[in-house]
């Protein structure tokens, strides 16, 4: 048997084999679930801030996480891990490479650091991303760098999640700009030009402010986002990002906005836990004689889909 509340309460003291149990949990989406969010509330409220990290595939993302960390620590600061990795469409399973990048960092009882599969799950993400971000306040940790996997445009869910976006960009990539604009040059709060030290860095910095400026115009008090250069791999302008999230959060908390985007993520959280129990409630159709009964008449023609997922929807909540 699981002691939910001895797990949280090691967990809160730094205990690091209780968090990767409670992660596990949440991982495995646990029965016991419920009862360790519980806990977690019961335990009160974390001062954490979460910094999302997201970008094309190899701009670097792995290697800036890790470069924050060491700026991070050297201010004497906690730091969580969320990185997400991609996982095999057969296995389900990952390489959970950060962990080999971040090697350097294992050893530090300040930082912890945890990789989980994507499991298929569109948008960067994994869905168990929420609650183990929960896990990792409730151990401690002052700020979470959450990495997302690296695909593209459709990579702007950690926007949902976060406090701060980074968005991490390098050139010689081809045409990155026009990649990104259609939603991840839309997500950012911080925009990064990493590998500043390869030809056209300039250029592509200048192209991303030129792309910013043509998006919606900004009112008064609105935040600017910054354009930064970095080559991660030797720290350079590592600095100056930590600098830029933190005038980020000034900003949001001397804005009200802070509290308005946690609202919007616990928002999220509370819908994405609903559905996900009346999907478990409803279970698997097919082959229900409802819906069967339903599918009949539409595929003979009397019944359009609208109408029958209506009907289906009362039968199955009545």
């Amino acid at each position: 048997m699981t002691d939910v509340a001895d797990l949280v309460g090691r967990a809160r003291s730094g205990d690091r084999r209780a968090v990767a149990r409670l992660i596990s949990l949440v991982e495995d989406a646990s029965p016991l679930l419920r009862e360790v969010m519980a806990a977690l509330v019961a335990a009160g409220p974390a001062d954490t801030y979460v910094v999302g990290l997201t970008g094309p595939p190899g701009v670097g993302k792995s290697t800036s996480t890790a470069a924050l960390i060491g700026a991070y620590r050297g201010r004497g600061v906690r730091v969580g891990v969320l990185a997400i990795d991609p996982s095999s469409p057969y296995s389900g399973g990952a390489l959970l490479g950060d962990r080999i990048r971040m090697g350097a960092h294992a050893e530090d009882d300040g930082v912890y650091i945890r990789s989980m599969a994507a499991r298929g799950h569109l948008g960067g993400l994994s869905w168990a991303a929420p609650q183990a971000l929960r896990v990792l306040a409730a151990a401690g940790c002052e700020v979470i760098l959450l990495e997302t996997v690296g695909v593209g445009q459709s990579e702007v869910e950690v926007a949902g999640q976060a406090d701060t976006t980074v968005v991490l960009m390098a050139p010689g990539m081809g045409d990155g700009i026009q990649a990104a604009k259609a939603g991840i040059l839309e997500v950012g709060d911080v925009y990064v030009v990493n590998k500043a030290d390869r030809e056209g860095a300039a250029q592509t910095a200048r192209e991303l402010t030129h792309m910013l400026s043509l998006g919606p115009g900004r009112g008064e008090g609105d935040w600017t986002a910054p354009v930064l250069k970095t080559v991660a791999s030797r720290g350079d302008g590592v600095e100056e990002v930590v600098d830029a999230i933190s005038k980020h959060r000034q900003h949001l908390v001397d804005s009200g906005r802070l509290v308005a985007r946690r609202r919007r993520r616990a928002a999220g959280e509370v819908e994405a836990v609903t559905l996900e129990g009346m999907r478990r409630r409803i279970g698997n159709l097919r082959g229900d004689r409802r819906l069967e009964a339903l599918a009949e008449r539409v595929a003979a023609g009397e019944l359009d889909p609208y109408a029958a997922a209506d009907a289906l929807a009362e039968q199955l909540t009545t």
